[in-house]
């Protein structure tokens, strides 16, 4: 029989982890995330994790399972979620993978790009430009190289942006030139369910869920991980705003509001990199879950 993925996208704050504890109940299976910083267990409140009772509701893999001091990227994690992937479908016919990460659900799902070598000196060069003129200046940059990589990569992110930078002047083409290529095809299908609402809805959710993270002890978390804000898997939002009021550089009304605000920016960038693919199947957010099986169980035994 044939194997399926069923993959949960969209904008954070939609319901996506609600929505996968349904879908795995019902069809007696398990779920993989592929939230790129629910991976570290030193971070919990500032990532949305799945709670203990989430967590008890369905059996849940990739979270929680590294240390931000550890050296993890999405070709480790592409490895690992396949290889997981391969044990579990040798019991079961569906598999849940969720997440709001599109290059990590995107690894899994269809495969890496493959990029040319180049030169290293390009990105010493970048780091260096990083550390004395700012990020800002290195997102200007991508965005005369290359403006389709400036308005869909994780522009607040270091990596990302001198990743995206080193191709395009390592190879005189614009990094995203060389996306969505043929990849190594799945031994398995995917069912892609997108969660979306109106803007506002969504910024609304957003906001919400901010005051929630900052009564639930959002700003203890992040005190406790000051002594690391050098590591990118602290580059967060959420985390990045608290280290500027711990360091002294802003309020913290001015702080909860830039993680409100950056969070907004990341919500409207996800629905950019997910409205790319037309094979997505998008539900409202309040969508019954009943409606939702029905249209996965049309493809599954179409």
């Amino acid at each position: 029989m044939t194997k399926f993925l069923i993959s949960i996208v969209g904008p954070t704050a939609i319901g996506k982890t609600a929505l996968s504890i349904k879908l795995a109940q019902h069809f007696k299976t398990e779920i993989i995330s592929a939230d790129s910083r629910q991976f570290f267990k030193d971070m919990h409140i500032g990532t949305a994790a799945p709670n203990k009772e989430e967590l008890a509701a369905a059996k849940h893999h990739f979270i929680h399972h590294k240390s931000i001091i550890d050296n993890y990227n999405v070709g480790a994690f592409e490895k690992e979620a396949l290889q997981c992937l391969e044990t579990l479908f040798k019991t079961k016919d569906v598999v849940i993978i969720v997440g709001g990460s599109g290059l990590y659900v995107d690894a899994i799902t269809k495969g890496l790009d493959d990029f040319p070598e180049v030169d290293s000196q390009i990105r010493e060069n970048l780091n260096a430009d990083l550390e004395t003129k700012g990020l800002p200046y290195l997102q200007e940059q991508l965005k005369t190289l290359d403006i389709t990589s400036y308005n869909t990569i994780a522009i607040d992110n270091p990596h990302r942006v001198t990743r995206a930078l080193e191709i395009c002047i390592g190879t005189n083409k614009p990094y995203s030139s060389f996306l969505n290529k043929e990849k190594t095809k799945r031994d398995f299908k995917t069912i892609t369910i997108g969660l979306t609402a109106d803007r506002p809805i969504i910024y609304n959710r957003i906001n919400q869920r901010v005051d929630i993270m900052m009564q639930a002890g959002l700003l203890k978390e992040v005190e406790s991980l000051l002594p690391y804000q050098h590591l990118n898997a602290l580059n967060t939002v959420g985390y990045k705003e608290l280290f500027n009021y711990l360091n002294g550089d802003w309020d913290l009304d001015f702080a909860i509001s830039e993680i409100k605000k950056n969070t907004r920016r990341f919500a409207k960038r996800q629905l950019t990199w997910f409205k790319k693919d037309e094979s997505i199947l998008w539900f409202d957010y309040l969508s019954d879950v009943e409606v939702v099986i029905k249209s996965i169980e049309v493809k599954i035994f179409d």
